[in-house]
């Protein structure tokens, strides 16, 4: 197998692979403020221990983590209709729908595996502090906001970083629907220049690199927690 190393120059980087690396990050980082906001309450949802706002955070958090990722990703971008993508302002819809569809499939998907995060969180913080937030006349908003949900994220803050790694490596899937991501620029720039193994082994590499160091630093990050706590 001859491999030329003379594919890895910072003209073809430039052209082909930041501008997929661009979009995999602006995804990810999307996706984890939309899911963890659609995710904390579906949280709030399913522990309110009302069944008309139960029934459907279960049913939606289970559907959806009952699914293959790529399977969702095909579904919204083929069955949602294209009136929808053209009633977005600035031809976005049109010139974007791929990247679009992708954004919207992640939050939603997401959502349910933040989740539960979320609620195991909110459980871990003992129950005489939220005892002690209604002693004082506190509503449940206001004992969620000012007592439970601050403690919750310092809690779950790893974790909730390791779901973002796995949401990052979760990117490469956009591929599917012909999304402008990090592999289709690999991808693009191999098939331009006729060096495909090049292309997907540098691919893998820059995967690793960037996941393996988020991770070291998720770890570093939970032995500081630990040691506060």
């Amino acid at each position: 197998m001859n491999i030329d190393l003379s594919f890895y120059n910072w003209e073809i980087i430039r052209a082909f692979i930041l501008k997929g690396f661009y979009f995999s990050v602006v995804l990810t980082v999307v996706s984890t403020i939309g899911g963890v906001l659609f995710g904390t309450l579906l949280a709030l949802m399913r522990l309110s221990g009302k069944k008309f706002l139960v029934l459907p955070a279960t049913f939606y958090v289970n559907g959806m983590r009952s699914i293959p990722l790529v399977m969702v990703i095909l579904w919204f971008y083929l069955l949602v209709p294209g009136s929808f993508y053209s009633a977005i302002p600035f031809r976005l819809g049109e010139n974007y729908r791929s990247e679009i569809s992708a954004v919207i499939t992640f939050v939603a998907f997401e959502a349910a595996y933040f989740s539960e995060i979320m609620r195991a969180g909110i459980q871990s913080i003992p129950r005489g502090q939220v005892h002690a937030g209604q002693a004082v006349g506190m509503t449940y908003g206001q004992n969620m906001k000012l007592v439970v949900l601050p403690q919750a994220f310092r809690n779950m803050l790893p974790v909730l970083l390791t779901q973002t790694i796995i949401l990052f490596q979760d990117t490469s899937l956009v591929y599917a629907i012909g999304a402008y991501d990090l592999l289709k620029g690999f991808d693009s720039a191999g098939k331009n220049f006729g060096r495909p193994i090049e292309s997907y082994l540098l691919a893998a590499v820059v995967y690793f690199v960037i996941c393996f160091s988020l991770s070291y630093f998720v770890k570093r990050l939970h032995k500081k927690i630990a040691i506060i706590r």
